[in-house]
C-alpha cells in the first residue's frame, strides 16, 4: 500500500532558520535582551506596532486600537547559572538562576557572559579513577556547592582579567540540532519554542491577510523560570480579555517517569491541553472544538493546583482573565538536549491560529 503523502508544512525554511538562531542565542533569566531583540526583529513585519516593558518583555500588536484584547504568550528566558564565588586558584563557584539541573552539569561546556564578552569554560569533575580509589567511600554526587567552572585561569586575578565578575551569568554552550524522524534537540526549547510559535501565528495571519475583530498582543515574556514575574507585569499593563498561553510539558513515555503521576503525553501526538483551576473551562471547550473541527490531534493533561506556567499569572491578574494553556510535549526538560517533534510545533501553531480565527468579542465565556 502506498504511503500517504505528507501535506506541505505551514512552516517555511526561513522559519526554521530563525528558530535555530533563536535557540542558539543565550537568553538567561534576567538577561533576555539579546534574544528579545532578535525575536522583535522577526515579528515586527507581521504586526502593526510593538512595545517593551521596563524588564524586557516584548510585545507585537495587531489592531492596537481595538477595545477587546487577546493575548497569545510564551516566555523567553532560559535557565542558567550565576557566578557566586571565585577561588584564589581561579575556580568559579555558582548559584542557580532558575531551575537548572545540577546533575547534568559535570563535563558540560558553558559560556560565561562577562563584561568583556563571552568566556568559554567547563564544569570540572574528578576523573573516575580518582573517585573509585577508595571502594569503601561513597562516590560523590554533583551538588551546587561542589560544582565549579574552569576557564583556564589559575588565579582569581586571571579570572577577573577576562571580565568575569560576581553576578555574571553562565549558559550551556550546546545548541540546536536536527535528529532523524523530524525530531529536534536544543537547550532552551523551554520555552523559546513558544516564542517561535506565537511569532509564526502572527506571520500566518499576515500572510493569509486575516482580519481579526480584536486587538492581538503577541507577548514574549521574561523571567518565567523564577516565578512568572514577566507575565505578572505585562498582564497588569495590557489588561487582556482573553489569554492563550503556550509552554512545554513533559513527554512521559521515557524511562523513569510515572504516567500514573504525570499522565500520558507523547511527542508527535499533538499539543497538550491542560485541565486545572487557572484554565478557563469554556475557553478550553472552545479550543477543543476548534481542534476537532480542524482535525488537529490533541492530548489532555491535568494539574492539581497551579499550572506552573504563565497561565497562572494571566488568569489571576486584574479582575480575572479567561486563560487557556496549550503545551507542546518535550523530552528531557531543563537539559541541553531538550527534544521535541516538528509535527507538534506545526499543530500547536495551527491550533492557536484557528482558535484566534474562531474567537470574537461576542464569544460567550461566562460560566453563568
Amino acid at each position: 500500500m502506498a504511503k500517504a503523502k505528507k501535506t506541505k508544512s505551514i512552516l517555511t525554511e526561513e522559519s526554521y532558520t530563525f528558530l535555530k538562531n533563536y535557540i542558539n542565542n543565550p537568553s538567561p533569566t534576567g538577561f533576555e535582551s539579546s534574544g528579545q531583540k532578535m525575536w522583535l526583529e522577526y515579528v515586527k513585519p507581521f504586526t502593526d506596532t510593538f512595545f517593551t516593558d521596563p524588564y524586557g518583555t516584548a510585545v507585537g500588536v495587531i489592531n492596537p486600537d481595538a477595545p477587546f484584547k487577546v493575548v497569545i504568550e510564551a516566555h523567553a528566558d532560559e535557565i542558567s547559572w550565576f557566578v557566586n564565588y571565585i577561588s584564589p586558584e581561579g575556580l568559579i563557584y555558582l548559584k542557580r538562576n532558575g531551575g537548572v539541573d545540577h546533575q547534568i552539569a559535570p563535563s558540560m561546556r558553558v559560556l560565561i557572559h562577562g563584561k568583556k564578552g563571552a568566556v568559554k569554560a567547563v564544569f570540572g569533575w574528578p576523573a573516575i579513577h580518582t573517585r573509585m580509589q577508595n571502594p569503601e567511600a561513597k562516590e560523590p554526587q554533583p551538588k551546587v556547592d561542589n560544582l565549579f567552572l574552569d576557564c583556564g585561569a589559575r588565579t582569581k586575578k586571571e579570572v577577573e582579567d577576562l571580565g568575569i565578575h560576581i553576578g555574571a551569568v553562565a549558559t550551556y554552550e550546546d545548541g540546536y540540532e536536527e535528529l532523524h524522524y523530524d525530531f529536534l534537540i536544543g537547550r532552551a526549547f523551554d520555552n523559546r519554542v513558544g516564542g517561535f510559535m506565537i511569532a509564526e501565528v502572527a506571520r500566518l495571519l499576515k500572510q493569509n491577510k486575516k482580519k481579526l475583530p480584536f486587538g492581538l498582543y503577541i507577548v514574549n515574556a521574561v523571567q518565567e523560570e523564577i516565578g512568572l514575574r514577566g507575565a505578572e507585569m505585562i498582564a497588569r499593563r495590557i489588561k487582556p480579555d482573553v489569554a492563550i498561553i503556550t509552554d512545554v510539558t513533559h513527554d512521559t513515555s521515557t524511562p523513569m517517569i510515572s504516567k500514573i503521576i504525570q499522565g500520558d503525553t507523547v511527542c508527535g501526538k499533538g499539543p497538550s491541553l491542560t485541565f486545572g483551576p487557572a484554565v478557563h473551562n469554556k475557553l478550553l471547550d472552545l479550543v477543543q472544538t476548534v481542534a476537532g473541527k480542524n482535525k488537529i490531534p490533541v492530548q489532555l493533561h491535568t494539574v492539581s493546583r497551579s499550572t506552573g506556567t504563565d497561565t497562572d499569572a494571566f488568569a489571576y491578574a486584574n479582575d480575572g482573565c479567561p486563560s487557556v494553556l496549550i503545551s507542546i510535549p518535550l523530552r528531557y526538560m531543563h537539559t541541553t538536549v531538550e527534544m521535541l517533534h516538528k509535527d507538534d510545533i506545526e499543530n500547536t501553531v495551527k491550533l492557536m491560529y484557528e482558535t484566534l480565527l474562531t474567537l470574537t468579542p461576542k464569544t460567550n465565556l461566562s460560566y453563568f
